[in-house]
């Protein structure tokens, strides 16, 4: 099967590096910059989850692969166990597994964020609130 709109390894990995910095910016107080980044972050935490499954999609294709030409070597001399070929497959895709490891944790850490700063604009409503109102 050929699957089409998967973007190539080498434009996820830049990508994750570009979320990265946005995730690492710091926000202020104010309310409208705060509701400005959940909205932001909502739309990062929907792109890294595709890029999470493109990025399992090249780890998949290369442990096929490499598992199919493995094998194939491995069975004419008949000398390595099945955990030490594992083993070799997992080494030869660790770019891939490093991409998929790295795009889930950059999920995760932007869903935590939104959750975060939907927090902090509840604070800061909460705050004006009671500055106006004098309690």
């Amino acid at each position: 099967m050929n699957i089409t709109g998967v973007t190539s390894y080498e434009n996820l990995f830049a990508e994750a590096g570009r979320i990265q910095s946005f995730s690492e910016i710091s926000v202020s107080d104010s309310p409208q910059e705060i509701a400005e980044r959940i909205g932001d972050l909502g739309v990062y935490i929907a792109r890294t989850g595709k890029m999470l499954a493109d990025a399992k999609y090249h780890l998949n294709a290369k442990r096929k692969d490499e598992t199919v030409e493995l094998i194939r070597k491995t069975l004419a001399v008949n000398q390595l166990s099945a955990k030490v070929q594992n083993s070799l497959v997992d080494s030869i895709c660790r770019e891939e597994q490093y991409l998929v490891d790295w795009l889930e944790r950059l999920n995760r850490a932007l869903t935590h964020q939104q959750d975060a700063m939907r927090s902090l604009l509840s604070y800061e409503k909460e705050n004006l609130r009671i500055t106006k109102t004098g309690y």
